[in-house]
């Protein structure tokens, strides 16, 4: 096998395409967010549990986005630049720490706001006479911590702390002990796109973990499709029918996100890091495009975000409206 400098070589996805996008997708992620953040913060009167999870969410979305130039920079000088020069060590940590925080920070929190939105359907359930017992002690003490905002806000902590608790010294690891064992010649190689024994055998767990967040989303949407059969079967629900439909949409939604932009990443990644070890060069180039792409999808969730809001919350979207309008801006709620 030829050296793995010249083994590696960026394709024009890679060198052109890939930052294109990152470019496209940190300026409008960086205004739609900044502006999302200046509505939850400044415009909202009473603070929700929702609304807690909401401003986190949007926070680890700016650091995914302030991330994307530093992937732009690697993307265009990377095969330019000698792999232990200052440059190349600082893009790829600062934009692999930004990128994998702010990832892991808002499924955690993508999963909250699933279990957040299904405890406030069972709350309006309690008292429903179909309602088991179990239901009432389960949903009636557990799950209506979820919405409580102290403890959203205590939660987005240690969510925060844990994460960087576990991604920062994985990071410091590689680039001060794994990068400094490669042989590499130039920034854009194999050691960086695919990492040493440490940071793969934590990337899996990562993937792992994205797995999870996949199927707690899950879980409490088809619960609650469930609950919903249930219940309707047994009382009348009319005057309920828009908040059941707006929690429905919220789940679905927040499933999509997760089928979309994180499933084919999760899945990818097990296989990369199979496949990436046999000897074939273009076998390997391939399978690098192909993880970039997904991780740049991955990344994309975070610069849709306020147009998830907009489409999904009609008091956000009547805010937005009427600070475009130079309206006065009436103290909003989101999300019910």
């Amino acid at each position: 096998m030829r050296n793995n400098s010249t083994c590696i070589q960026p394709s024009m996805i890679s060198s052109m395409a890939l930052p294109i996008i990152y470019t496209f997708l940190c300026i409008v992620g960086l205004f739609g967010n900044s502006l999302s953040q200046w509505i939850f913060l400044t415009r909202i009167c009473k603070k929700t549990s929702t609304h807690v999870y909401l401003v986190h969410l949007v926070t680890a979305n700016l650091l995914v986005c302030s991330a994307m130039p530093f992937m732009v920079i690697y993307f265009l000088k990377g095969f330019q630049w000698e792999y232990q020069s200052a440059q190349c060590r600082v893009v790829n940590f600062l934009g692999t720490l930004a990128m994998h925080v702010s990832m892991f920070v808002s499924l955690l929190i993508l999963c909250w706001i699933a279990i957040s939105r299904y405890a406030t359907l069972m709350k309006m359930d309690l008292t429903q006479e179909a309602t088991s017992c179990y239901e009432k002690i389960f949903y009636g003490h557990l799950l209506k911590k979820f919405r409580q905002p102290s403890f959203a806000r205590k939660l987005c902590i240690y969510i925060w702390g844990v994460v960087l608790g576990v991604i920062i010294p994985v990071s410091i690891y590689y680039s001060v002990v794994e990068a400094t064992e490669g042989k590499e010649n130039l920034c854009y190689n194999r050691q960086i796109e695919s990492g040493a024994m440490i940071s793969q055998t934590a990337s899996l767990i990562g993937t792992m973990f994205i797995g999870f967040s996949f199927l707690v989303v899950l879980t409490s949407y088809y619960s609650f499709v469930s609950h919903l059969r249930k219940v309707r079967t047994c009382t009348s629900v009319t005057e309920k029918d828009f908040i059941y439909r707006s929690v429905k949409r919220h789940l679905l939604v927040i499933q999509t996100l997760l089928i979309i932009c994180f499933l084919p990443y999760s899945i990818f990644k097990p296989i990369f890091f199979v496949l990436h070890q046999r000897e074939d060069c273009q076998q390997l180039n391939y399978l690098i495009e192909i993880k970039n792409i997904l991780t740049c999808l991955a990344s994309a969730r975070s610069s849709t975000d306020p147009f998830i809001f907009l489409l999904l919350d009609k008091k956000f979207k009547k805010t937005l409206h009427n600070l475009f309008t130079k309206s006065e801006s009436p103290h909003i709620q989101p999300y019910g």
